[in-house]
């Protein structure tokens, strides 16, 4: 199923995406979507869409593709290595991602795959994983490269990471999706700048709840961002940013 977010009569919706419509539910959220009220609507006359979810934590990681880590002279990692956004950065599908202001520097776009979780998770048995995870989105995990080590004493991830619209998530969260043999690529102004492959991930989606859930309490919502590939580059203003999953769909976003 592919649970989307929508405003919808003034109000937030949730709905399941049906072919070029979705269907109306009664609650506000893919967590608690409650029951079909019967109403469709067509995606075309969607104007503001929102984030699948809105999570209350988000958790990046670094250094999670072996094609990446060996260009950049890095080893594999013997522990995932993440970081974590402002949940207040998380924008979605269609909205623009403002430009920050000339003293950041360059800001990033990277593709990425995200992981939803459904299920509270804390120091969970490795088997149990997978049964935590409620689905999958798109993320552009955007990125101002300068920030993060403009001060020389301390590396300031959560400051290069969290800016408003920062976190993009969308089109929709989609709980049939399998990564295994999936990829991911990134245009930008429809030219293809990412194009890699989901299974050269060092640790994979449910390695991931699992090591993650052994430091973290995961709630229903958060979001684990699985780390992008080669090709991540600076954004123009004006730059349209579309991030393909096969067989997920297209988040689609303008810097500036």
């Amino acid at each position: 199923m592919r649970w989307m977010r929508w405003m919808h009569a003034g109000r937030p919706a949730c709905g399941q995406a049906d072919g070029d419509a979705v269907r109306v539910h009664e609650g506000g959220s893919p967590l608690a979507p409650g029951n079909a009220t019967g109403e469709r609507v067509a995606l075309a006359d969607i104007t503001t869409w929102l984030p699948p979810v809105q999570p209350a934590q988000v958790i990046g990681l670094w250094n999670n593709f072996r094609a990446a880590a060996q260009k950049n002279g890095l080893g594999e990692p013997p522990e995932p290595l993440y970081f974590l956004k402002s949940p207040h950065c998380v924008t979605a599908h269609g909205s623009t991602i403002p430009a920050a202001p000339d003293d950041v520097g360059r800001v990033v776009y990277e593709g990425e795959l995200a992981i939803v979780i459904g299920q509270p998770a804390y120091r969970i048995a490795r088997e149990k994983a997978a049964a935590h995870i409620l689905g999958y989105t798109a993320a552009n995990d955007v990125t101002a490269p300068e920030l993060l080590r403009r001060d020389a004493s301390f590396q300031q991830w959560v400051r290069a990471k969290s800016m408003p619209g920062f976190g993009a998530l969308g089109p929709w969260l989609d709980t049939a999706f399998v990564p295994q043999g999936a990829g991911l690529r990134t245009l930008v102004g429809g030219r293809e700048r990412q194009n890699y492959a989901f299974d050269d991930m060092f640790f994979g989606p449910e390695e991931l709840v699992f090591r993650l859930a052994q430091d973290l309490l995961l709630a229903p919502g958060d979001v684990i961002l699985c780390g992008t590939s080669l090709g991540a580059m600076p954004m123009r203003a004006g730059t349209v940013v579309e991030v393909v999953v096969d067989g997920l769909g297209t988040l689609r976003n303008i810097y500036g």
